[in-house]
């Protein structure tokens, strides 16, 4: 109740009429200490945000029109907790309700939604249905799961429909008109496509994903320099031009090709022994011209003194394909590469609101991605910090 007053005067505050029957103002900070290091790179002590759940606020609410059908919101607010920046920005998303913002409509066909969400296999939002990693999408480049296979974040102008539960199943359909914006003509608009299938049913959880995303509107024209370093990024590697030679190729102009449709095919889940939960996670994902890889994950939560105790271990394998597998050997790069991740955490509940966390992680990359300088590939975290839910 008290929450749902506080709402109703911050959207009395800000001249919004106050109408609903339920609205709820909701929300996470989490703030901790790390300690970490990428390949080549120092060691950096830092405070950190939102390392085990991201930090946000929140307005959610719903309307009953009887029969079973209603009607609901939700806005959610991605912020930094250590400086207060906004944060969870993606396809040109920086500002207002990065992490949410949808209305959707449910009754007995299911759940029809719009706005921006995180895709089926995003582990972020409220149609995720990724399963199958102990950590999710928690503990940055070392733990996320979506930092070490492909994924597509939180897309704008999306309709997502989930199918009423059947005998513990449910079926999702998720589509983006255009990943940042869809103001141009629908042939350059990019958009995403996702269909999965999810399991609950006891001990026994997993999910089924397929996800597309063309690549209309990514043809680009630009500084040589500037623009081929983009283009190995999209490929996970790190800059092969250093500043000094940037501004050597930028002389020149370049133009980038228009991407082929990316794809990924997820397939994970967890079973819960009461002992201890089991999880386990696959993905093949593939873009010709560019890349085809496939990724691997164990892992394990254990009941430990009150708290949970975690461990896992990922493995990555991947060669470039086509047009990509060309320009790295140009380069004198490796047409494969690997990656290798170990990581542990524990968390332990001081109420039912709060909790304290610990973190760490080590990645190791080979072939064309052993010099890599990124966390994900090449990298340790240690981190530990306190969660507060409201």
């Amino acid at each position: 109740m008290k929450k749902t007053l506080i709402a109703a005067a911050v959207m009395a505050a800000s001249g919004v009429a106050f109408a609903a029957s339920n609205v709820t103002l909701y929300g996470i900070l989490d703030t901790g200490i790390g300690v970490s290091k990428v390949k080549h790179q120092d060691t950096t002590v830092q405070m950190t945000t939102g390392m085990d759940s991201g930090s946000r606020w929140g307005i959610k609410g719903v309307e009953d029109l009887g029969n079973g059908y209603s009607v609901g919101f939700v806005a959610e607010q991605g912020f930094n907790s250590d400086d207060g920046n906004v944060a969870n920005g993606s396809y040109g998303t920086t500002s207002g309700f990065t992490r949410e913002m949808q209305l959707n409509v449910k009754g007995a066909f299911g759940t029809l939604a719009a706005g921006r969400f995180g895709t089926l296999a995003s582990g972020a939002g409220s149609y995720n249905i990724l399963q199958g990693w102990a950590f999710g999408t928690s503990y940055g480049d070392q733990g996320s799961w979506t930092r070490f296979g492909k994924a597509w974040a939180r897309t704008n102008n999306t309709l997502v429909y989930v199918t009423p539960a059947f005998g513990g199943f449910t079926v999702s359909a998720m589509y983006s008109n255009g990943l940042s914006a869809d103001t141009d003509k629908w042939s350059k608009n990019r958009h995403y496509y996702g269909l999965g299938l999810k399991y609950a049913g006891g001990p026994l959880n997993g999910s089924l994903i397929f996800e597309a995303v063309d690549g209309r509107g990514t043809a680009e024209e630009g500084k040589e320099g500037t623009l081929t370093n983009k283009y190995f990024a999209n490929l996970g590697l790190g800059p092969v031009y250093d500043a000094d030679q940037v501004k050597v190729e930028d002389k020149k102009d370049m133009t980038l090709d228009k991407q082929k449709t990316a794809y990924g095919i997820t397939a994970g889940g967890s079973y819960d022994f009461g002992a201890a939960k089991l999880f386990a996670i696959y993905q093949y994902a593939w873009q010709k011209e560019m890349y085809n890889q496939h990724a691997f994950g164990l892992s394990v939560g254990v009941p430990v003194a009150g708290g949970e105790a975690k461990l896992g271990a990922r493995y990555l394998i991947g060669k470039f394909d086509g047009e990509a597998k060309r320009n790295a050997k140009d380069f004198g790069l490796d047409d494969k590469y690997r990656a290798f991740n170990i990581d542990a955490g524990y968390t332990y509940p001081l109420s039912k609101r709060t909790k304290v966390y610990g973190f760490a992680g080590w990645s190791d990359g080979a072939k064309a991605y052993n010099n890599v300088e990124k966390g994900a590939w090449n990298g340790w975290t240690v981190a530990a910090g306190l969660v507060h839910s409201f």
